[in-house]
């Protein structure tokens, strides 16, 4: 069984894809953009030797991303799950002060960045399931107002990512999908989200291990729901 990469692990909804994922048994590739930082990082990998790599990542540097996929592989590492989590937000955003860095920043790291890194890690992937973490306000289907538009605009750019890669990677026996975590109290998604990571994160992953060949190239909620692009 290849290893589960999840990328922004060091805190919120990445640190606990890593946390539980190693729980379970698994082996995880974790990657940040300061791993001599990442503390919480640090004190899961002495509670499971052996079973974590920590290793740098900043999206959507191609350096990085080159420099990762380089390690991987003098490592001899396969991946079974790529769970593209990294990301960002731009809050306070308002009609007539969005800014054109803002869309940019979020693009490149919302939208590129996983595309470019699973494009990088593509001959490591072993019959991988490839998660990309998105969210409701991506959806076109589901747009009701707006909100966030920097990273609405982005995440609906990773689901159209998320198709692509999905044919990209069907003769690969891949399956690639995009998820939405729901409204999570994290750093990003704040303390009134109504939603603990650890739960979100069960729910994904009973997700992710239900995924079929029929699955590939959706769009789904935390619970396997699908959600209109």
């Amino acid at each position: 069984m290849g290893h589960a990469l999840v990328t922004g692990a060091n805190r919120g909804l990445g640190l606990e894809f890593a946390h539980q994922l190693l729980a379970r048994g698994e082996r995880v590739i974790a990657t940040c953009r300061h791993p001599g930082r990442a503390l919480a990082l640090t004190r899961l990998a002495g509670e499971h030797p052996g079973h974590l790599v920590i290793l740098p990542l900043v999206l959507p540097d191609t350096r990085s991303i080159a420099e990762l996929a380089r390690e991987i592989t003098t490592l001899d590492l396969r991946i079974g799950l790529l769970v593209n989590n990294a990301g960002m937000l731009v809050g306070g955003e308002r009609f007539g002060t969005i800014e054109a860095k803002a869309l940019q920043d979020s693009f490149a790291a919302n939208a590129a960045g996983p595309l470019l890194l699973t494009q990088a890690l593509a001959a490591r992937l072993e019959r991988a399931k490839v998660v990309n973490l998105s969210s409701r306000l991506g959806s076109i289907g589901g747009s009701e107002s707006l909100h966030s538009p920097s990273y609405a605009i982005s995440k609906a750019a990773l689901n159209m990512a998320t198709r692509q890669l999905a044919h990209a990677l069907a003769g690969e026996d891949g399956i690639v999908v995009a998820i939405s975590p729901g409204w999570v109290s994290t750093d990003m998604g704040g303390a009134n989200a109504p939603m603990l990571a650890h739960d979100s994160v069960a729910a994904m992953l009973r997700t992710i291990d239900a995924l079929t060949r029929a699955d590939n190239g959706r769009f789904l909620s935390e619970t396997g729901a699908p959600i209109p692009w």
